[in-house]
């Protein structure tokens, strides 16, 4: 069974996937999204869950650090009751503050360019988000 991690943004879904045992998060891609107009890569989230058959959803949920939640948080349930009516799959809101802070972090590290970073920031925060709902899980 595979599980999809999502990071959301208002431009941007990085997308990240377990393997089948549930172990490890792996990044795929980064979709191009547009909040301000309703396009929000469903189609192309439907096509990755066809092809890795995926029987479950984590999405990064950008709670602020006094653990409310502010727009973005919003605009994220909103999303994941999206994919939920979507796909009628199981969908989990995760903690996921200080996830991309973290990957960008770890990007800079690794000496990466600011160019190179802004195109595989999300993708990097959704496998953070899906490792820490799968190591959660053991």
């Amino acid at each position: 069974m595979r599980i999809m991690g999502l990071d959301v943004g208002s431009k941007t879904v990085g997308v990240a996937m377990s393997d089948e045992l549930g172990w490890t998060a792996q990044g795929m891609e980064t979709i191009a999204i547009n909040e301000e107009n309703n396009v929000f890569g469903l189609e192309r989230i439907g096509e990755l869950i066809e092809v890795h058959d995926v029987q479950k959803i984590v999405v990064g949920f950008p709670k602020n650090m006094n653990n409310t939640v502010g727009p973005r948080g919003e605009a994220t349930q909103k999303f994941a009751d999206r994919l939920r009516e979507s796909f009628h799959l199981p969908v989990i809101l995760w903690d996921e503050r200080l996830s991309t802070m973290a990957a960008e972090r770890m990007l800079i590290e690794a000496d990466m360019s600011r160019k190179k970073r802004k195109k595989v920031i999300d993708k990097v925060a959704a496998v953070m988000i899906l490792q820490g709902f799968l190591d959660s899980q053991k």
